[in-house]
């Protein structure tokens, strides 16, 4: 059985990632592109669906010994593991160098003290657990061929084969290290060159110091600023610029439930977000870079603008269910692809246009054609703002007039006004600001219960929703007004758990709700970092800062996050890691140092 999602570290390498549980397993990788499929798919079902097992060797009725300590390398993404054994201890490093051409996974055992027995298994199953491949060698090396794949499989120390699986024994001394990569390479074309681990180890070190260095944030909550910040970096394909949500597929946000989904691509939403994140630290290569995707996968076609795209700006992202993998903890179906990808989502409009403004305003170079999107953004959102959409949580419900959506699609007009009177753009500005105006007068005309005093989810309906926390974050109230304090009061009331964490919208158990799924969810990372910012802005500095270090310490022991938190398992839920968590954790971080509301 697969860890706890809060066992598992990520490695990667800006074009693909793995992760590795505490057990020196790897139970999830995919070559060569995060939405490839997966060679090591033992997350999301078995050992039969392929892993990689390093480390010390243990009986074989016995469960694989947990790392006795482990971390990060400084400031990157070098996975460290220590094993104490009755023998002596033992290290494992495991990290992907940035890449120009072949993918690899490298591990490096080192021995620390006395002389411990180790053992790698390595069962490769391709297509996502489905395909055994041809395992064979060439001239010394190992190989596992099927179909159009080809990985490359090599070390120093003997390696034989059992019941489809590669196995090597060893014994490491002190002082000697011994290393183990995996490469991919297309199977019709040559061999990858033989690997240099320690070369690579050492560039790898380098790249991320020298990337790290570059930010801007010095404040009380840098260790947790920096490594959200390098995961994100992880999270961007290096090629195109693009983001992805996460690097895995149907982890399930309620265990054994049915909201599972594939989050290996980009949704602009995330991406937009993730961007304003990486400016305001200092990182404008990243965003220059994510302009121009953004540019290529629109292509000059905004009314037919999708919420999502493939990592290089694939347009067709077709669902599909793997039914030989039983699921994460039996959470099934498993997925891939995505059906959400031609919903109408009418608040990523605003979330594009609040990016592309942020990039503006930090003093990224000017680009003709994102200044024509925005325009272009705008001309649609005139002729379609007041029709009804799936919203930010993509539901499979009915459509609805989303208040969130109808408040972005203000921001986006608003953005673009700003544009305009900036001198870098050329458009109807007394029209716009009309239109801006009608937007605005909309919402607070039906999206507000004046009894209750808040902001509801959508025109006419009773139930709220964390989007609403939005609203101020975004300018279109002030964080004094009564109707957003009402708005947050009401919130924390009757979307809050146990342990003050917050959740999207209300769910109904058993019954379909309103995002169209039965079952629950846990508390949504995302819209508690949203609440704890919505408390600062209204002056409510100390119990802002103690919501924001209660969600620090959810982190697991590396300090990532996965979507949700479930309070009744107390555990992490959902694809991990998130970029939509990890991105208002930097946000709320950079607020209260600005406040000063933090501790010590």
């Amino acid at each position: 059985m697969a860890g706890r999602i809060e066992d598992y570290a990520l490695i990667g390498d800006m074009q693909t990632a793995a992760l590795v549980c505490r057990d020196g397993t790897v139970d999830w990788l995919c070559l060569p592109r995060f939405d490839s499929h997966a060679i090591f798919a033992g997350l999301l079902g078995t050992e039969e669906h392929g892993f990689w097992r390093l480390g010390p060797a243990h009986a074989a009725d016995a469960e694989p010994p947990r790392a006795t300590r482990r971390g990060y390398r400084g400031d990157s993404l070098i996975l460290e593991s220590e094993w104490d054994t009755p023998r002596g201890t033992v290290r494992v490093t495991d990290f992907m160098p940035p890449r120009d051409g072949a993918p690899q996974l490298i591990r490096i055992v080192e021995g620390v003290s006395g002389r411990v027995p180790m053992r790698s298994a390595l069962r490769m199953r391709f297509s996502y657990g489905r395909v055994v491949p041809w395992v064979h060698k060439h001239e010394g090396r190992t190989v596992a061929v099927a179909g159009p794949d080809s990985v490359w499989f090599d070390t120093s120390v003997q390696t034989y084969g059992k019941s489809l699986t590669t196995y090597s024994d060893f014994t490491v001394a002190p002082g000697e290290r011994i290393a183990f990569t995996l490469s991919w390479e297309p199977s019709h074309k040559q061999p990858p060159p033989l690997p240099e681990p320690e070369q690579s180890l050492e560039a790898t070190e380098d790249f991320w110091r020298e990337w790290v260095e570059h930010c801007t944030y010095h404040g009380p909550y840098r260790e947790a600023v920096i490594r959200s910040l390098i995961t994100l970096k992880a999270l961007t394909y290096a090629p195109t610029g693009g983001i992805v949500a996460a690097p895995t597929t149907s982890l399930p946000e309620d265990i054994g439930g049915v909201r599972n989904w594939d989050y290996r691509y980009t949704w602009l939403r995330d991406a937009a977000i993730t961007l304003s994140s990486l400016l305001r630290t200092g990182y404008r290569e990243e965003a220059r870079a994510w302009r121009e995707w953004l540019l290529r996968a629109v292509a000059g076609d905004p009314e037919n603008l999708q919420i999502m795209y493939g990592i290089a700006g694939e347009r067709e992202l077709g669902e599909a269910e793997l039914d030989w993998l039983p699921g994460y903890e039996n959470s099934a179906p498993v997925r891939v692809g995505n059906g959400a990808a031609h919903q109408l989502q009418l608040d990523v409009y605003g979330e594009v246009t609040e990016a592309l403004h942020l990039a503006h305003m930090t003093g990224l170079a000017r680009n003709d054609y994102a200044s024509l999107l925005q325009l272009k953004l705008i001309r649609y959102l005139e002729k379609h703002w007041q029709e009804p959409d799936e919203g930010i949580w993509e539901v499979r419900g009915p459509r609805r007039h989303f208040v969130h959506s109808k408040v972005m699609a203000w921001v986006a007009v608003d953005r673009t006004i700003k544009l305009i009177e900036s001198g870098d753009a050329d458009g109807p500005l007394e029209e716009w600001k009309q239109l801006r105006d009608d937007i605005h007068r909309d919402v607070c005309e039906k999206g507000y219960d004046k009894e209750r005093n808040t902001f509801t989810q959508s025109y006419g309906s009773k139930e709220l929703d964390a989007s609403l926390l939005l609203i101020p974050q975004m300018g279109f109230l002030p964080p004094d007004d009564k109707r957003v304090i009402g708005t947050i009061e009401a919130i924390q009331r009757e979307l809050s758990t146990s342990d003050g964490f917050i959740l999207r919208y209300p769910t109904e158990g058993q019954h379909e709700g309103v995002d169209g799924l039965p079952g629950d969810e846990g508390a949504f990372l995302a819209c508690s970092f949203w609440m704890a910012d919505d408390l600062a802005m209204i002056g409510r500095v100390d119990e802002a800062r103690k919501l924001f270090e209660k969600l620090l310490a959810l982190r697991n022991d590396l300090g990532l996050l996965a979507e949700e938190w479930d309070p009744r398992l107390k555990r992490q839920v959902g694809n991990f890691p998130q970029a939509f968590s990890h991105v208002p954790l930097i946000d709320t971080a950079l607020r209260l140092t600005a406040s000063g509301a933090y501790g010590g």
